[in-house]
């Protein structure tokens, strides 16, 4: 086996890069020690204005409370340019309807037709939208504005108040669509020590 050396165009023998090889397997692990005064290590608070999440569960919710009326003005001026007036879909994605649709040959993947948690939508909402700017929203407008999509979907009722204990209860019409993943790689629990 021969290799270029690229600053010469000359030949290299097989010891030449094994050699090269070595030097570099040897060196890897100083490297990744090494400190370069880099950065520092995060805050609580700073990790906790990142660990936003959602679970389907309802754990993380944060305080706060909605209605479908404010849910409504504030999609009015923050998410209608995107998905359409009444969710219908524009430049964003279909919102509403697509009920019945998922066995057909051409299903509308919508919050009301296929998404399995109304926490989701909230968890979702929460750290990406408006898209222009995600994170904008405050805590109580976020509740509103899933509590108005969801009303939009026929699954809450105009006047309903919206907190995270009703959108964990909130039984969403796909729930039950959504089976495990059977493959048993994603079951097995991680190895950090010792692996085979």
């Amino acid at each position: 086996m021969r290799t270029t050396d690229a600053r010469s165009m000359r030949p290299m023998s097989w010891q030449a890069t094994m050699l090269c090889a070595l030097c570099v397997s040897l060196a890897a692990p100083v490297v990744a020690q090494t400190s370069y005064g880099i950065g520092r290590k995060p805050t609580a608070a700073e990790i906790a204005g990142w660990n936003i999440d959602v679970e389907p569960d309802g754990k993380n919710f944060p305080a706060g409370r909605g209605t479908v009326s404010r849910g409504r003005e504030v999609y009015d001026a923050q998410c209608a340019s995107c998905h359409g007036v009444k969710g219908e879909g524009g430049v964003g994605d279909r919102l509403v309807g697509g009920t019945g649709t998922l066995d057909s040959d051409k299903p509308v993947k919508t919050v009301g037709s296929y998404w399995p948690f109304a926490t989701t939508l909230f968890d979702y909402i929460r750290r990406a939208m408006p898209l222009n700017a995600p994170q904008s929203l405050s805590n109580d407008d976020v509740y509103a504005v899933s509590g108005y999509v969801l009303y939009l979907n026929g699954l809450l009722p105009e006047n309903a108040g919206v907190d995270g204990k009703l959108l964990t209860e909130l039984k969403m019409p796909n729930r039950s669509g959504f089976v495990p993943d059977p493959r048993p790689d994603v079951k097995n629990a991680a190895c950090l020590h010792d692996c085979k």
